[in-house]
């Protein structure tokens, strides 16, 4: 190997471990959004959302500005198969937002963190269903451990985990939407044309909230009125982070960086908040989490394999 290739390889090494770190900080600040999200009561789910999409829109468009890419959008807009999809993935954003801090506020978090613990395999599930693909044996025995475990949940534990499904579902549909877009619209772009189909709703919503139960924000001191605004970067950094890190790591890096997210909304929910833990749920979410193995190492040992010398395997 010459001093070139070496230096080369080298490089692509270190973008790798760089890859890594950027998406275990997304995974990270994921983990750790419901601690944000309930500092804002007592503002209710309904009033952050709208804050949430108004906010980031803000803060895309000021990164738009000093990164100098409004043309990256512009050109994305000339697309109407981009913007489709766009529309398609904000209003499938929208629905996850909006169950996610349900969930917080009304202390599901546990059952939210579910919803991550089980998203890898509606992801799975989503590629037989919609793309057609063909699933591995261990991939078909993690989809019956996880179904099991939803049903251990609603008959043992007697309650319908609506919270956590919806999430995994409308999580899992979006990341599917992102594959169709592909690299043709980057992370900022995305979020900032996302939040923008989204204003519209989030307004009527604003209005609707108004003249309900009354708007919250401004009236709780300074210190609860400036946390408010910072939803738009709340929701923009870790996306950003993922988006870097996506394009450095490895596959399977990213797969299993991904569990770090529910662990810490798991931890936050049970011995932070201490949200109810019996039995049955515990058995409901030890399942989940086989299956989560069995898929895991199914990944793994089939990225082995594809990368493996014919003989070698």
């Amino acid at each position: 190997m010459t001093h070139e290739e070496a230096a080369a390889t080298a490089k692509a090494a270190a973008e790798e471990r760089l890859g890594g770190v950027y998406a275990f900080a997304a995974y990270f600040l994921w983990g750790f959004m419901p601690l944000y999200f309930l500092t804002l009561a007592p503002v209710g789910p309904w009033e952050i959302v709208v804050w949430r999409i108004l906010f980031s829109l803000v803060f895309c468009a000021v990164l738009l500005t000093i990164t100098r890419t409004w043309g990256k959008l512009f050109a994305i807009l000339r697309d109407r198969r981009l913007v489709f999809w766009t529309i398609v993935a904000g209003l499938l954003i929208y629905v996850n937002w909006q169950v996610f801090l349900f969930g917080i506020l009304t202390g599901h978090v546990i059952e939210g963190s579910l919803g991550y613990f089980i998203n890898p395999i509606v992801t799975v599930l989503l590629g037989v269903l919609v793309l057609g693909e063909r699933l591995r044996t261990a991939q078909w025995v993690a989809i019956g451990i996880a179904g099991l475990a939803v049903a251990v949940i609603v008959i043992a534990y007697g309650s319908f985990p609506w919270i956590a499904l919806t999430l995994a579902a409308s999580f899992g549909t979006y990341g599917l939407v992102k594959k169709q877009i592909g690299p043709q619209v980057d992370a900022i772009s995305g979020l900032t044309l996302e939040s923008l189909w989204l204003t519209p709703i989030a307004l009527v919503q604003l209005v609707v909230v108004a003249t309900t139960t009354g708007l919250v924000w401004g009236t709780q001191g300074p210190w609860h009125t400036a946390l408010v605004p910072l939803a738009g970067v709340i929701t923009a950094v870790p996306l950003l982070l993922f988006a870097a890190g996506a394009r450095r790591a490895r596959l399977t890096v990213m797969g299993l960086l991904q569990f770090v997210a529910p662990i810490l909304q798991f931890v936050t929910g049970a011995w932070i908040l201490h949200e109810p833990m019996p039995l049955e749920r515990w058995i409901g979410f030890g399942l989940v989490w086989i299956a989560l193995v069995v898929l895991s190492a199914d990944s793994v040992r089939h990225v082995r394999r594809s990368a493996a010398p014919p003989g070698l395997v």
